[in-house]
């Protein structure tokens, strides 16, 4: 009597695990950190135009190595510096101790070496925060719309006349004492 032997050809089992890898990578997404957007001016090689900037458009934001913000002089919480970039940039008690005019607001942003990536993030959004706010706020009041439903030439108008100037110094080790 002759027995059977009980056997699965696997010859193409390799083959199917193969496709089945492929087709899982192509159809797989991942994603992918965009981190901070930022526009770098173009490379040049002309000598750097140095002007003179009154320190009355200039909005000094120093971050310690405790991350403790130190504002214009004066120590605030995070969650506060929205609200004063504001204030800042649009000067509606024209105070002469700020810009005249949005076009002239500087944003200094200055860390310490030792500023923690946490509290670097939060500073820069906050700072961006109010920026988006004033646009936001611009568009409705010229256009009745949202700022991001606007065409770009709309856009472009608003960002003319408030522009996004955060100027990031060279961190450096420093006490705020």
């Amino acid at each position: 009597m002759k027995r059977f032997k009980n056997e699965i050809n696997a010859g193409s089992m390799a083959d199917i695990a193969f496709l089945l890898l492929i087709f899982f990578l192509v159809t797989t997404t991942i994603d992918v950190d965009k981190g901070i957007t930022v526009k770098l001016p173009p490379w040049t090689d002309d000598p750097d135009e140095i002007s003179e900037v009154s320190s009355k458009n200039i909005f000094r934001v120093n971050v310690n190595a405790s991350d403790e913000l130190l504002v214009r002089g004066e120590r605030i919480p995070v969650k506060v510096l929205k609200k004063r970039a504001v204030e800042f940039i649009l000067n509606p008690e024209q105070r002469n101790d700020m810009p005249k005019s949005p076009r002239n607001a500087i944003i200094s942003l200055q860390n310490d070496r030792e500023t923690s990536y946490g509290t670097y993030i939060a500073v820069y959004n906050e700072l961006k925060a109010a920026y988006n706010s004033i646009w936001e706020e611009e568009a409705l009041k010229r256009f009745g719309q949202n700022y991001e439903s606007l065409d770009r030439d709309e856009k472009k108008e608003i960002r003319k006349d408030i522009p996004l100037v955060i100027s990031e110094a060279e961190p450096k080790k420093f006490s705020m004492r």
